[in-house]
């Protein structure tokens, strides 16, 4: 959204959506009304995660949850002017994301079966001494990651749907450098730099480190897809009371204009031409997904011209390990180095050269 008379169209939105000034609801749609918001409600009262962030909010695209008629929704935040625009995200948004998730579970055993073939394949292709060969074997072995990754991405997403998440206490500075860490030795072999500057200080904190290892990662990727050579990336962790920031920054093309409003809900868009980098639009996804389950938001600013920061905060929250959930622990890689897959369109084909 990027005029004012967009707030006039809120009404039409199939989303519960509604406008707030200085704090407070000035204006609702009919679905938003119907979960019991009315104009004159104090924003603070609804939010459920991002009462700082949303206080320091000046623009861009913030994702955060609300806590509304005793239910939680996640919402993106636009400005427009001087108003804020909340859009909440539905049951059926949540379904969309579970019914990619049954199918990502069919694709499996047919991915299974032709990886397992590959790797057959592997030793045999390794004892012809042929550059050809080496290449062959490099797309596809890199071809296959790239599946695998999109298959993760839509299993994780519908999981993430259903707030599922296993919290152990964790060193959160010290997991995310060592992630970071992998990152930046992977990148070293492209004509992008990623420089990561961590929190100096140890903070012992509940943290579901799956979840978090697939955002920073696709964190990662976007900003790599949408970078030139050259450029170089920049992340840092700070810390603010009880909250930790992760921001990363690039200077390539940024967010056009068109999609900053939806920039959260993009695997909903119609089949079009547009720039391939934007993949089906499950990495935001995966990166909202954990910064709610960290008691935390995402705020993603930028325009065409200067690139795009994303900055995700985190809840510094103490407490017992315990899987919040009853499902199993399901590795989408199958033991393999998840930065060779979330980062399988960035690297080069060297690095696939051999199965992992």
């Amino acid at each position: 959204m990027e005029r004012n008379n967009d707030i006039g169209m809120l009404d039409l939105m199939a989303r519960p959506a509604f406008c707030a000034a200085q704090g407070c609801v000035t204006r609702v749609n009919a679905q938003a009304a119907a979960f019991g918001i009315e104009t004159g409600t104090t924003v603070a009262d609804l939010l459920e995660t991002g009462e700082e962030e949303y206080a320091a909010f000046t623009g861009g695209c913030l994702y955060l949850t609300l806590s509304v008629g005793g239910q939680e929704f996640g919402a993106s935040v636009n400005r427009v002017e001087d108003t804020d625009v909340f859009c909440l995200e539905q049951t059926e948004d949540n379904r969309e994301l579970q019914a990619m998730a049954l199918a990502a579970r069919e694709l499996r055993t047919p991915l299974d079966t032709i990886m397992l073939t590959a790797q057959r394949l592997f030793p045999v292709a390794g004892l012809q001494d042929d550059p050809d060969t080496r290449q062959q074997v490099a797309q596809l072995n890199r071809g296959l990651y790239q599946i695998l990754r999109i298959i993760g991405n839509m299993s994780d997403a519908g999981r993430g749907a259903c707030s599922l998440s296993r919290m152990e206490t964790v060193d959160i500075p010290n997991l995310l450098a060592e992630i970071f860490a992998k990152a930046s030795a992977l990148l070293e072999h492209t004509e992008v730099k990623l420089c990561y500057q961590g929190y100096p200080q140890s903070v012992p904190g509940l943290a579901d480190r799956d979840k978090l290892e697939r955002a920073v990662l696709n964190m990662v990727s976007n900003a790599v897809k949408f970078s030139r050579p050259g450029d170089t990336i920049r992340a840092a962790l700070t810390r603010r009371g009880n909250k930790l920031y992760l921001t990363m920054e690039n200077s390539g093309d940024g967010i056009p204009a068109g999609i900053r409003g939806d920039v959260f809900t993009r695997y909903q868009r119609q089949c079009s031409i547009e720039d391939p980098r934007f993949g089906i639009g499950l990495g935001l996804v995966l990166i909202r997904a954990a910064a709610a389950a960290h008691g935390g938001t995402v705020l993603m600013n930028g325009d065409h011209k200067s690139g795009t920061k994303i900055t995700m905060s985190l809840a510094i929250r103490q407490g017992d390990s315990r899987v919040r959930s009853n499902a199993l622990r399901i590795d989408y890689a199958g033991e393999r180095d998840y930065s060779l897959i979330e980062l399988s369109e960035s690297l080069p084909l060297s690095l696939y050269e051999k199965d992992f």
